[in-house]
């Protein structure tokens, strides 16, 4: 498919109440326009609680919910969740097509200033998706601080997802490095970061954003404000800017060392 339609939900999430969280984005989905792919924050059932894991929802349950809407409104969608496993906590970005099919990928990077990597087990794996001829990359948040793991090495990937709950204290940051992202891999980058002030007393402005191939910024939501921000993506947009400025044969050559497969 040449063309991807993209809604991106920016909104506040209620700490610690699952239940309460799935009602609010089951709203918000069904009121949201048409598209192909419908983006939800980070830990958007929870916050980012590092305690969130022991008390939020079930896999079964989260995945139910994403199964259900996704069938409903006739598209994919995607966000993370806390969720607790026999092996340990893993902060896992969940991407549910239409069908009830499903892809994970797990955080890699944890928020060491928070402790996530005391309370979170980091993912083991890039993971890309296979939706509708895009290629896609999942990220989570911190993630995004780290640009050898995102790297586009042979142009493996079309479009970057990150999902997060980034505070208005390093807005810039959140800014810079999303636009960083899409001119450095030449790709379609999405950022879709939450609002509101969480139990911890952070604050969270949102800044969601889409931006193109070239770096220009064709969606941005307002700062603070529970909204959505919607656009076309352009699949032909990528390969036509990766021919006529092929930037990408001239990249150094490496390889991610285990843990990351």
């Amino acid at each position: 498919m040449s063309t991807l339609s993209v809604s991106v939900l920016q909104q506040p999430i209620v700490w610690m109440e699952g239940e309460a969280n799935l009602e609010h984005f089951a709203q918000q989905i069904a009121q949201a326009p048409d598209s192909h792919l419908l983006v939800l924050p980070e830990m958007f059932t929870t916050g980012f609680a590092m305690q969130a894991a022991t008390h939020s929802l079930s896999e079964e349950r989260v995945l139910d919910w994403l199964r259900t809407q996704a069938a409903q409104k006739h598209t994919a969608i995607c966000g993370s969740a806390a969720i607790q496993l026999a092996e340990g906590a893993v902060n896992r970005f969940y991407f549910v097509t239409e069908e009830g099919e499903y892809h994970y990928y797990d955080k890699r990077h944890l928020f060491r200033m928070a402790e996530e990597h005391h309370h979170y087990q980091p993912g083991d794996r890039r993971v890309i998706i296979d939706y509708r001829g895009w290629r896609i990359l999942p990220q989570i948040c911190y993630d995004l601080r780290f640009p050898v793991f995102s790297r586009n090495t042979g142009n493996d990937y079309d479009l970057i997802i990150y999902v997060a709950s980034w505070p208005a204290a390093r807005a810039m940051h959140w800014q810079t490095l999303l636009l960083a992202r899409a001119i450095e891999n030449q790709s379609w980058v999405i950022g879709c970061n939450r609002v509101g002030t969480d139990n911890n007393g952070l604050s969270y402005q949102g800044d969601s954003q889409i931006i193109s191939p070239q770096g220009e910024i064709i969606a941005q939501a307002s700062p603070g404000e529970a909204t959505l921000i919607i656009a076309a993506l352009d699949h032909q947009r990528v390969s036509d800017y990766r021919r006529a400025f092929p930037a990408w044969q001239d990249a150094d050559t490496f390889r991610l060392t285990s843990p990351v497969g």
